[in-house]
């Protein structure tokens, strides 16, 4: 077994496996939590599940990203 992620879902693209937290010694587990919620969050995992729940047609991608383009232009040019 390659490992767990990569054998129930092979459609992820993030595949490295678990994710590990070194905790040391006296070191207070809400500190771990945190830890181990940001590099969860970097995965990317939960982002992607959501995208997939419902297929979304190549030009209407298309299009929301030229939306999201123009929007962040639209966000520089204010701030100039």
């Amino acid at each position: 077994m390659k490992n767990a992620i990569s054998k129930f879902a092979p459609h992820f693209k993030n595949t490295e496996g678990m994710i590990v937290i070194p905790v040391k010694e006296g070191e207070n587990i809400e500190r771990a939590l945190k830890k181990y919620k940001r590099k969860f969050e970097k995965t990317g995992i939960m982002r992607e599940l959501r995208a997939r729940q419902a297929y979304v047609k190549p030009s209407v991608q298309r299009r929301e990203t030229i939306k999201h383009a123009v929007y962040i232009q639209k966000l520089k040019e204010d701030n100039e």
